[in-house]
């Protein structure tokens, strides 16, 4: 019932799973964020207006709009697929019909994630396992670089993060575990049901 709530509050069509397979392997199908578990995420999660979150693997922009819609920060969607990057770009000219006055803080841009130049002010980035730890690993490293150039807080959200992904922050990087987020009620038959919270230390 939410994901019908939700797409008609923001005037949006995100539902739908992947049919088919990316050519890739390093590129997962796609598959949009519950808004369930949004709503739990961020009933625990803080994001301000001056945030900019950058969603890998965005998908039809369901993150981007319910953050924007919500939260008023500047969010940017990466997708590497031309057709859920259209179905984006659609759902963005529906949804600021309704949110007015909101066109300047939602980006998306079609390429792989890999590809995405990291702004010195993007500080939040979304990863709903959406490719393998080789195309991980190079993402993290641009964004250390972008820190390098920029220093500022910032924080890794990883849903159904996988174990690769997790040694890698744990062991090679100055990643740091913030927060765990468990989904009660899908976590008990699914340990992965859960959202990380990492923070980069200096």
């Amino acid at each position: 019932m939410k994901e019908k709530y939700f797409d008609e509050l923001l005037n949006i069509n995100t539902g739908g799973d992947q049919k088919g397979f990316n050519k890739s392997l390093h590129y997962h199908r796609y598959e949009p964020t519950p808004y369930s578990a949004l709503e739990k995420l961020f009933n625990h999660y803080e994001v301000k207006s001056s945030d900019r979150i950058v969603d890998f693997g965005c998908g039809k922009g369901r993150l981007n709009f319910y953050i924007n819609y919500f939260f008023h920060a500047t969010v940017i969607g990466v997708e590497m697929n031309e057709t859920f990057y259209q179905e984006a770009v659609e759902n963005r000219e529906r949804y600021l019909k309704k949110a007015k006055n909101r066109n300047d803080h939602i980006y998306f841009h079609c390429c792989f994630a890999e590809e995405y130049q990291i702004d010195i002010l993007d500080n939040r980035f979304y990863f709903f396992n959406p490719f393998s730890i080789q195309i991980f690993i190079k993402i993290i490293n641009n964004i250390l670089l972008s820190v390098e150039k920029s220093e500022r807080e910032i924080e890794l959200i990883l849903y159904y993060g996988s174990e690769d992904y997790i040694y890698f922050l744990e062991n090679q990087t100055s990643f740091e575990l913030k927060d765990e987020i468990i989904l009660t009620g899908r976590n008990e038959h699914n340990p992965f049901e859960r959202f990380l919270i990492y923070r980069l230390g200096f």
